[in-house]
């Protein structure tokens, strides 16, 4: 799946991800309205505006971008109603074509990481049956465990060709409470991308590694050591835009081929109509208001990148 996602970044010449990370604050009234006049004022009436928001959204974006990124606990404060709407989304995404990375950050040992593997990215077998859960490409995986949290997920991605991005920089601002404590006179996260790199020489692609790493863009010199210590690896970069990440911040993110990264704005993208650069859009046209700022995140990135 790396190969796919590296080749669909070159084809759209967008390295960019759409977080598709709904809030109800964020869905047009006249979609939930309409779904609260459908199902009552409950959960269901909530999946289903979100769901019908994300579709519309990558309706008016598939062919510009080559990945999208919804984040699970968006869709987990609905409860089953939530997890639904997320099912319907990656599935809907995977028919566009596009890559899917799982936001779920999950991280435990032995079996019960196996069975978030298994759950999202891999398989389990009812009777002789095999059955596919959520069927992600990617999911972000929290390795705060050690190996023994993450190796059951490189066991499931080797098996399904898919991959994971594993956290080391996150771009929160507490982030390094733990992240940049020195350990033998090295920032953790260092040591962390280390262990990043070392994973994935055992799930190569044709470039670069199926275990990629999780880099904030409001921290770019720590980009910059991380982008050394991991040549093969693909960083995902959270914190464009909204929290504060630039554009010209993320050149030491990519390597010299012009790849090696893939940049994430969520509520930036899916919310834009809200920001007063996409206003004339309104909220019936909150889809066209999300292309645009795509395109300008894609003319943004790849200018500051020399392209």
């Amino acid at each position: 799946m790396i190969n796919k996602l590296v080749k669909e970044i070159k084809a759209k010449n967008a390295p960019i991800v759409v977080g598709l990370d709904p809030m109800l604050s964020y869905v047009p009234k006249h979609i939930l309205d309409a779904k609260i006049k459908e199902y009552g004022e409950n959960l269901q009436a909530a999946g289903e505006a979100i769901w019908q928001y994300n579709k519309e959204i990558v309706d008016a974006t598939y062919d510009l971008i080559p990945a999208v990124k919804p984040q699970i606990a968006m869709y987990e404060q609905f409860g089953i109603e939530g997890l639904i709407a997320f099912k319907k989304t990656v599935d809907y995404c995977k028919e566009k074509g596009l890559v899917v990375i799982g936001d779920i950050k999950r991280g435990d040992i032995g079996s019960t990481s196996a069975a978030y593997a298994n759950g999202h990215v891999g398989k389990v077998t009812v009777g002789n049956t095999v059955c596919r859960g959520f069927e992600e490409d990617f999911v972000t995986v929290n390795p705060y465990l050690g190996t023994d949290g993450v190796k059951p997920f490189v066991d499931v991605c080797k098996e399904e060709g898919k991959g994971i991005f594993v956290l080391v920089k996150t771009s929160n601002p507490s982030s390094g409470e733990f992240q940049d404590r020195l350990v033998d006179g090295r920032p953790l996260y260092e040591l962390v991308g280390e262990k990043v790199a070392q994973w994935g020489e055992d799930h190569m692609g044709d470039e670069y590694s199926y275990v990629g790493a999780v880099v904030g863009a409001t921290y770019p010199k720590m980009g910059e050591i991380l982008r050394k210590i991991m040549p093969k690896t693909y960083i995902l970069v959270p914190g464009y835009g909204a929290q504060g990440g630039k554009a010209s911040d993320l050149a030491p993110y990519f390597n010299e081929d012009g790849l090696g990264a893939i940049v994430n704005s969520s509520r930036g993208i899916i919310a834009a109509y809200k920001q007063e650069k996409y206003a004339q859009y309104g909220e019936a046209n909150h889809a066209d208001a999300a292309r645009a700022a795509v395109e300008d995140m894609i003319a943004d990135i790849n200018g500051a990148l020399g392209k």
